[in-house]
């Protein structure tokens, strides 16, 4: 018997109830021959819709992980980065379905390119649209264009347009500052050695975070047009009641964590900007209907309460 190749390529899958999307994600996983060896590690945090079952019958050669509960993005990929084997590391989201021979184009590049840390593939809707969602790091400016109608007129979405990286149309391959982090190659070593994702980012900016720490290492990261991932949008995060006061929580960490206490405190300043300015929306959006303007109101207070609940 000849045992199997040592793998080249460790590919990590976050489940968390998205049984559907996962098994087409390790369909398209299983369903190519790669040229690089590649295992596959899929994390289940705490699926209740028969996703690891479903797994486990169809797909064997997973590795499979099963967490008694969500223990959210940063701390799942972590914990099946753990796991992996392969000289090179690819985290991705249950909602994708890789095209034939993008995975193995993203590690040639990364052989390729000694001074890369990091290369992405372009994302596609289902009808073939590309992606826009390639992104420059955000500053101080950006908290406020999010969080206020400045956003929305003048300089202000100038800077918002630029944040967004509009100004790209995503078809021709270039160095960026964030890619998608819905597929992210990496070696695995260079991934140990930064720690992987920052568990305080538990859902959002960590992928952020990350690109952040490689670019100030001097490690180029690559949007990489060869490799074509099918995305299923907010496929895997739009079951998440409360995302955005995690949201929230995880962009006030990022920014205290590059930024200081200043930024943090800058983001609660835009964070009670737009307070006001949804509570003026929910006031005009019920005019004669008090009662619906009264529990509009009390939803959005309550989310804010559970928000300062835990800085």
């Amino acid at each position: 018997m000849v045992a199997d190749p040592a793998p080249v390529l460790s590919v990590v899958v976050l489940s968390w109830n998205t049984r559907a999307l996962t098994l087409a994600c390790l369909d398209a996983l299983f369903g190519e021959t790669p040229r690089h060896a590649r295992e596959v590690i899929v994390v289940d945090n705490g699926s209740h819709d028969g996703s690891a079952e479903a797994i486990a019958l169809r797909f064997p050669a997973v590795r499979l992980v099963r967490n008694a509960e969500n223990r959210l993005y940063a701390a799942g990929n972590n914990q099946g980065a753990a796991l992996a084997a392969g000289e090179f590391l690819c985290t991705l989201n249950s909602d994708t379905e890789v095209r034939p021979g993008a995975l193995d184009t993203l590690v040639d590049y990364l052989r390729a390119h000694a001074d890369y840390g990091a290369v992405a593939p372009m994302l596609v809707d289902p009808d073939g649209s590309v992606q826009h969602a390639c992104q420059r790091f955000p500053g101080w400016w950006t908290a406020l264009c999010f969080d206020s109608w400045w956003g929305s007129f003048g300089p202000g979405k100038w800077l918002q347009d630029r944040y967004l990286m509009r100004d790209f149309d995503h078809r021709t391959s270039r160095d960026v500052a964030q890619p998608p982090g819905a597929v992210f190659v990496m070696r695995t070593a260079e991934w140990r050695a930064y720690g992987g994702l920052d568990e305080q980012l538990s859902l959002f900016y960590n992928d952020v975070d990350l690109c952040r720490r490689l670019w100030r290492k001097g490690r180029r990261i690559r949007y990489l047009v060869d490799a074509v991932v099918l995305h299923h949008r907010g496929g895997s995060t739009r079951h998440f009641g409360k995302m955005l006061v995690l949201w929230h929580q995880n962009r006030r960490a990022y920014y205290r964590k590059h930024y200081g206490v200043l930024g943090a405190l800058w983001v609660d300043l835009c964070v009670r900007l737009r307070i006001r300015e949804e509570l003026g929306k929910i006031a005009r959006r019920n005019v004669g209907d008090p009662g619906r303007a009264a529990a509009e109101r009390a939803h959005l207070l309550a989310a804010v309460a559970e928000l300062r609940g835990k800085r």
